[in-house]
């Protein structure tokens, strides 16, 4: 076996405590390239005849990348403390591997040839929000859902839809808007609200922040907003907020008492700047998000500024009971900042889901002092590459997802946020080139995948529209201009989301080889749901394991039951057409 690419870290995706009682240990592998893997494993002070003593638990091959297999274990550590290695076999040879290398036979005569998890320390383990694990996120960009009022217009704000959006024009969104179609929101299954910035700023995405701690007069006031959250949660539904502490906007008072006073202002350190006059051209001689003059970036290891932004966190917890903060450019920020904004902010409300806005493989800030989660990119390219474009193959398209479960501890996994669309995004329906069946198929992996999914406002209803501004049209509420079909759809499958755990986050997904489409299961101890999708023009038949022959099938979108006892079973799928079967139970002639 090519023992290069063995790979095991005592940390991380590979060895971490899922809970107070079980550890998750993880090992790579070259793919297919070994047959089987069994932990060996024990108490590193558990001698006998001066033998170390060790039990052996079979590893499971979890997931499969283009390069590598990931073989994965569960277990109850030993008074919470383990040594352990693996022995790894194929057809030519059998390895023991641990942290000193690689051996014939396991050595029993000390422990220090093993990897060590030291002790499962109940402060150590990884804890997201459990409400998170089911709620269906809707993403709301306020100046383009809804105006409820329209005396609080911006000055020049145009009819609503009645032309294109452009990076500035205003329609009038506000919060009344919002809370004018909250039960519509609540029919749709939602119970999780994600708004981009509310805070004063002078563009129309809210994203150059003037005032931390004062609401955008176009949306409403504190008093309004306070309504709205009260509203949301009378329904169930949470509240998550945007926070951009990356950069301030232009107009933020203190940037401005620098341009004016330049290295007399107390507030020069606030900022990245590199020297003095500040200049714009021909780029900006301090620090910016990208290179926008507009938008310069805070120091966040300045300590006066780290304390305000510290209290702006606590701030719209504590006076507004929000559930959530979503950190825009979140990797741009020190680790020491964001180590103290969690302490802060859970500090007031336990709770509070921190997510954070990271485009990359994103382990260093997930590691239970930082974020709860990140927002899923890597799940939203292989699947839009899938399903919308069809630029891959299934075989590509599932070892890409599976690299994406592998980069992660289970539970961090299951509160990812997995999204498809966004303001910085075209709209998925146009990506799909306006095809409704693609789009449905979209959705469909999304409410079935692990994590914690989220919805574009108006993607339920078919929108279209191009990368920003084309992506920030106003909210159709024509019932004839939506797409009631696909609004029908999105609302059945987070309804089976919500009545099936294993459909959504309580099951584990493993997917199954098929000469064509995509097959997998979701299933936990109670039930088990098949999955059959077509992703391409033309019709298919898909043949389904052979234990699945003489069992009972019940299509969840249709309520049908069939029974599966042929000898070749199979299911027939249209051009873009799928099937959600779940298994019932043993079929008696």
């Amino acid at each position: 076996m090519l023992k290069e690419a063995i790979y095991h870290r005592p940390k991380n995706n590979y060895a971490y405590a899922y809970d107070e009682k079980t550890l998750h240990i993880r090992l790579r592998t070259k793919k297919n390239d070994v047959t089987s893997v069994i932990l060996i494993c024990g108490d590193p002070y558990h001698f006998e005849n001066q033998a170390w003593q060790y039990s052996e638990v079979t590893m499971t091959k979890k997931e499969t990348d283009q390069l590598f297999d990931y073989w994965f274990a569960s277990v109850p550590p030993t008074f919470r403390r383990m040594r352990y290695g693996f022995k790894l076999s194929n057809e030519q040879e059998t390895l023991i591997y641990g942290e000193k290398g690689f051996f014939d036979s396991p050595p029993t005569d000390d422990t220090a040839y093993y990897f060590c998890f030291p002790f499962l320390n109940d402060a150590d383990v990884f804890r997201a929000p459990s409400w998170v694990k089911d709620t269906i996120w809707y993403q709301i960009f306020p100046e383009r859902f809804a105006n409820g009022d329209e005396s609080i217009n911006p000055e020049g704000a145009l009819a609503w839809g009645s032309t294109e959006p452009t990076p500035t024009n205003f329609f009038g969104g506000d919060f009344e808007g919002v809370m004018e179609h909250l039960d519509y929101l609540s029919d749709l299954g939602i119970n999780g609200l994600y708004f981009t910035p509310i805070f004063k700023a002078y563009s129309n995405h809210k994203y150059d922040t003037i005032d931390y701690l004062e609401i955008d007069p176009q949306f409403g006031d504190k008093e309004t907003f306070k309504r709205l959250v009260e509203e949301c949660h009378k329904r169930d539904i949470k509240v998550m907020l945007d926070a951009v502490f990356n950069h301030s906007g232009y107009y933020f008072p203190q940037f401005q008492d620098v341009l004016e006073k330049g290295e007399e202002s107390p507030y020069k350190d606030w900022f990245h700047i590199r020297e003095f006059p500040l200049k714009e051209e021909p780029i900006p001689n301090y620090d910016t998000f990208a290179f926008v003059p507009s938008m310069p970036k805070l120091n966040t290891e300045n300590e006066e500024l780290r304390n305000y932004l510290l209290e702006v966190g606590k701030y719209w917890v504590e006076e507004f009971n929000i559930d959530g903060w979503r950190l825009d450019v979140a990797n741009e920020i020190d680790h020491a900042f964001w180590r103290d904004f969690r302490k802060a902010v859970k500090s007031v409300k336990d709770d509070v889901y921190i997510l954070g806005e990271i485009w990359h493989d994103s382990m260093p800030w997930l590691q239970g002092d930082q974020f709860d989660a990140v927002m899923n990119y890597p799940f939203t390219t292989a699947t839009l590459n899938y399903f919308a474009k069809d630029k891959i193959s299934t075989s590509e398209f599932v070892a890409e997802i599976q690299h994406v479960l592998s980069s992660y501890p289970v539970n961090i996994n299951e509160v990812a946020f997995n999204l498809l669309g966004s303001h910085d995004t075209p709209r998925t329906l146009t990506i799909c080139d306006e095809s409704i069946e693609r789009e449905k198929l979209l959705f469909l992996f999304q409410l079935s995948f692990i994590g914690t999914p989220c919805i574009y406002y108006g993607d339920e209803i078919g929108m279209t529209g191009g990368a920003d501004p084309g992506c920030r049209k106003c909210m159709i509420w024509d019932e004839e201009e939506q797409n009631q079909e696909l609004l029908r759809f999105t609302k059945q499958l987070i309804s089976l989301r919500k009545q099936h755990a294993a459909f959504g986050n309580h099951g584990d997904i493993t997917f199954l080889e098929t000469e064509n489409g995509l097959l997998y299961t979701k299933s936990n101890e109670q039930e088990t749901i098949l999955f059959a999708l077509n992703n391409q023009p033309e019709s298919i038949s898909i043949s389904l394991p052979e234990n699945l022959q003489n069992k009972v099938l019940t299509n969840l979108l249709t309520g049908e039951q069939f029974a599966a006892n042929s000898t070749n079973v199979s299911v027939n799928l249209a051009e873009f057409g799928f099937e959600i079967l779940k298994i019932e139970q043993e079929y008696q002639l």
